[in-house]
C-alpha cells in the first residue's frame, strides 16, 4: 500500500457499501498531512443503527486495506453537526457522487481549485511553462512592446519571484522603481502595504503609442531580497481570525495596481514547474489565458501530463481547459515544420488522453455534438502550439532591453508572429465580451 493506491482502494470501499451509506448523504475523506484518511459524517448519524453498522464495516475495510494511511477504525470518524463549512473548502473534489476528498497540504499550493476567469477587463494573460529555459520572459517582453505598438495600456507583472529578471528585458537598471512584488507581499504581513504600493512600477521607455508599466519581483535595491522571499509565502490573519492566503494577497495586489494604472491588458510571468508560485499564477489569479510554453521533449510532456491529469482526476479540468495555449518555443531554424508536426501530434495526443472529451468519431461529427473537442490539425485548438522561432541574434544578447530598443516590426513578427496575433485575439475578445 503506497498513496498512489488510497483512493482507488477507497473507491471500491466506497461502492461495495454505498447501498447502506445512502442514508448518509455526502460523505467526507479528509487526507491529512500524512496522507492518513479519516471520514467526516453528520452527527445525526449517531442515531441510526444501520448507518453505524456501516460506518463500523466501511472504517474497518479501511484499516485493514489502508494499512499506514489508515486511522484505527475507533478513531477514523469524525462527527460534525454542520459539514458544509467543508464542502466550501477549496481543497475538496468528487472520488464519487456521494463521496468528497477534503485534502490538507503542507502549502497552500493547490492545483485542484480553479478561480473562476475574470469577467471584467483587464483581461489577465498567464505565461507559463513546465520547464524553465525556454524563452518564456523575452517572449513577454517582446509581446508586451508589440501591444504597446498597437495603442494598448499594459502591465507587466513578474512573478518569477525566485528566478527574477524580467524587468531588465523592458526597463533599464536606472530605471527601476524603489519596490516590487516581493516587497509588497512582505509589507503586507504588517499591514505595511500601502507605503510601498506608489512606488512598484515604472514606465518602459519603449512604449510608443501605447505604454509598458512594468512591476518587477524587486526594486531597483534588491535590499534583504532573500530574507524577504523567505516570508512572502506566509497567509495573514485578521483580527476576525479570518486566514488570507499569500495567493489571495497576491491577487489583491494586482487588482489594486490595476485601478491605479488603468491598464487594458495584464502580462503575468510565472515562475515555472509545478510548485506554490506557479499554482497562484495559472489557479488563483483568474486567468483569462494561459500561455503554456513547451520545447518538443519527454521531460516538457511528461511534466505536463503529470499535472493535465491531476486536474482530470479532481475534476478541475473542466474549469481550465478552455484558458489554456500551448506555445511551440525556440522553434529549431532547420527542419521547421517536421518539428512542429511532430510537437502537434504530441500536444494533441496529451490533450486528448486528459483535457479533451472523450467522444466516439460518430458523435464528434454530428452537428449538434456539445463535446469539448478538437481534430489534431485544427489550428484554433488549444492543443495546436502558436509558434515562436529560435533566433541566433536573441539568444546571444546579454541585454534584451537593448534589443528591443531597436527591434523592427518585421523581425518581431517573423519569431514572434502568431504568439502576437494570438494575445492580441485574446484581449480583443475579452474586450468585446466586457
Amino acid at each position: 500500500m503506497t498513496f498512489d493506491d488510497i483512493l482507488p482502494t477507497l473507491r471500491g470501499i466506497f461502492t461495495e457499501h454505498g447501498d447502506h451509506l445512502a442514508a448518509l448523504g455526502v460523505i467526507l475523506v479528509n487526507r491529512d498531512l500524512f496522507g492518513r484518511v479519516r471520514l467526516i459524517v453528520k452527527e445525526q448519524s449517531k442515531m441510526n443503527a444501520e448507518v453505524r453498522r456501516a460506518l463500523d464495516a466501511v472504517t474497518t475495510a479501511i484499516e485493514h486495506r489502508l494499512g499506514p494511511y489508515a486511522y484505527p477504525a475507533k478513531e477514523a470518524v469524525l462527527y460534525e453537526s454542520d459539514i458544509g463549512p467543508f464542502l466550501e473548502l477549496n481543497r475538496t473534489f468528487e472520488l464519487l457522487p456521494n463521496v468528497r476528498i477534503v485534502e490538507r497540504l503542507a502549502t497552500d499550493a493547490d492545483w485542484s481549485w480553479i478561480e473562476d476567469e475574470r469577467a471584467t477587463a483587464p483581461p489577465r494573460i498567464v505565461y507559463y511553462s513546465i520547464k524553465g529555459g525556454v524563452g518564456r520572459s523575452t517572449a513577454l517582453a517582446v509581446t508586451a512592446w508589440s501591444l504597446a505598438q498597437r495603442g494598448e495600456r499594459v502591465m507587466v507583472v513578474d512573478l518569477d519571484l525566485e528566478s527574477p529578471g524580467l524587468s531588465s528585458s523592458l526597463i533599464p537598471s536606472d530605471r527601476r522603481p524603489r519596490f516590487g512584488v516581493t516587497d509588497w507581499l512582505v509589507e503586507d504581513l504588517v499591514g505595511n502595504g500601502d507605503a510601498v504600493v506608489e512606488e512598484m512600477t515604472s514606465l518602459s521607455e519603449l512604449s510608443h503609442d501605447g505604454e509598458i508599466q512594468v512591476v518587477p519581483a524587486h526594486g531597483g535595491d534588491p535590499g534583504e531580497y532573500i530574507a524577504k522571499l523567505g516570508r512572502a509565502w506566509m497567509p495573514t490573519v485578521d483580527e476576525k481570525g479570518v486566514r488570507r492566503p499569500w495567493s489571495q494577497r497576491l491577487n489583491h495586489l494586482i487588482g489594486k495596481l490595476e485601478q491605479q494604472r488603468q491598464p487594458t491588458v495584464v502580462l503575468l510571468d510565472a515562475r515555472a514547474g509545478i510548485d506554490e508560485a506557479a499554482s497562484a499564477c495559472l489557479t488563483d489569479l483568474g486567468a483569462n489565458a494561459i500561455l503554456s510554453f513547451a520545447v518538443d521533449s519527454d521531460q516538457t510532456w511528461s511534466g505536463y501530463e503529470i499535472l493535465f491529469r491531476h486536474w482530470l482526476r479532481t475534476g478541475a479540468y473542466a474549469r481550465i481547459r478552455e484558458r489554456l495555449q500551448v506555445v511551440a518555443a525556440l522553434v529549431p531554424e532547420v527542419d521547421t515544420e517536421r518539428y512542429l508536426m511532430h510537437m502537434r501530434e504530441r500536444s494533441w495526443d496529451l490533450f486528448t488522453s486528459t483535457l479533451y472529451d472523450q467522444v466516439s468519431e460518430q458523435s464528434v461529427a454530428m452537428p449538434s455534438s456539445s463535446a469539448w473537442t478538437f481534430d489534431a490539425g485544427d489550428d484554433t485548438a488549444p492543443h495546436f502550439p502558436w509558434r515562436v522561432r529560435w533566433n541566433r541574434g536573441f539568444a546571444a544578447l546579454q541585454s534584451l532591453y537593448g534589443r528591443l530598443s531597436d527591434i523592427d516590426e518585421q523581425l518581431a513578427y517573423a519569431l514572434f508572429g502568431p504568439l502576437i496575433e494570438g494575445v492580441a485575439a485574446v484581449v480583443i475578445e475579452h474586450r468585446q465580451a466586457t
